[in-house]
């Protein structure tokens, strides 16, 4: 107040306001909160500073605040209390309560908010086909918090680890685990049913991947044979047998050459002078005959009628042709009897 002695006396009043700029308190403010999943949850963020400071929550990564009805949520939550019902494994991070009230600088406290649940496991093949000799990859992804302790076995007995034949990899996150398992040069004792196994304090679970064998593709090859077939046709060649009739010019003969016609022969002489005449007689009527015989054989399979020829020559050549004809026959008789 400044006063001056007067009279009247004069007096002036004024008022100093002292800002200060926000301040989180330690207490109530809340700490890292811990909680199961399905539960409630309450933050509550105190502050000092004049003016009264305001507060502001959101998370520390971006992400939106999910609220409790289904599908909103926001960036921001103003108040010094932060209410989450149902809370899952989604709100589970890292939350910033800030204050200001208008004097630099504003303040915020990071509070971490830990969701605990038992162990979830998502399996995408549960079904695997492999080829002998080549290698697989089987994958499981899990879920769970506290972290948990992740592995593979083989038909619920036999652990695997690392070595030639297998080689297993995790990839974790905050609260997720992708979990492979590779397997070198596969042969028909692997194949199974392989179980990737995640357990916490909260509890344990599994999830089984079948792994069988696929055939390896054949490949065919078609022959194709093309058979071709030369027809020979061979012409059917006839041959004819000439048969030479002789008789008496003046007769006609058909097939047939009567055998007396040689006695006819002026040259003919029947004086039985020895018994070697006698002989060649015989055989030229037998020749005749024979000749006879050939020429009606010949008629038949022609279809055709043999006509006996005259003959002009005169006796003499009858004899000359009866002769060799008789000598030919005489000859082939022989033969047949040696």
């Amino acid at each position: 107040m400044c006063q001056i002695n007067t009279d009247p006396m004069k007096s002036q009043q004024g008022y100093l306001e002292v800002v200060v700029p926000p301040d989180i308190l330690d207490y109530p403010t809340s700490t890292d909160i811990v909680a199961r999943e399905g539960g409630n949850v309450s933050m509550q963020c105190a502050a000092s500073g004049f003016p009264t400071p305001s507060i502001t929550w959101r998370r520390e990564n971006g992400e939106f605040i999910l609220k409790k009805t289904p599908g909103l949520s926001v960036a921001t939550v103003d108040g010094p209390w932060l209410n989450i019902s149902k809370v899952n494994r989604l709100h589970m991070g890292a939350y910033l309560c800030i204050a200001s009230n208008g004097i630099p600088p504003s303040v915020s406290k990071r509070i971490m908010l830990i969701v605990h649940f038992p162990p979830m496991i998502w399996i995408q093949n549960q079904l695997v086909g492999v080829q002998e000799g080549d290698s697989v990859t089987l994958e499981c992804h899990s879920e769970a918090y506290p972290k948990s302790i992740d592995f593979w076995t083989k038909d619920k007995t036999t652990i695997i680890s690392n070595g030639t034949k297998y080689h297993t990899v995790l990839d974790e996150s905050t609260y997720k685990t992708h979990m492979k398992l590779t397997i070198q040069s596969v042969t028909p004792s692997d194949f199974g049913t392989y179980q990737c196994i995640s357990k916490n304090s909260l509890g344990d679970t599994d999830g089984g991947i079948k792994l069988y064998g696929l055939p390896r593709p054949t490949t065919t090859t078609t022959t194709t044979t093309t058979t071709t077939t030369t027809t020979t046709t061979v012409a059917p060649t006839t041959r004819k047998a000439i048969a030479t009739t002789t008789g008496k010019p003046s007769s006609k003969h058909v097939g047939r050459v009567p055998a007396n016609d040689v006695d006819r022969s002026p040259t003919s002489k029947k004086t039985g002078k020895d018994a070697a005449n006698g002989a060649n007689k015989r055989q030229r009527t037998g020749g005749e005959r024979q000749t006879s015989r050939t020429a009606a054989a010949v008629d038949d399979n022609n279809g055709a009628s043999a006509v006996g020829k005259k003959q002009t020559n005169g006796s003499n050549t009858v004899h000359s042709a009866l002769g060799i004809t008789a000598v030919w026959i005489i000859l082939q008789r022989i033969s047949r009897i040696l």
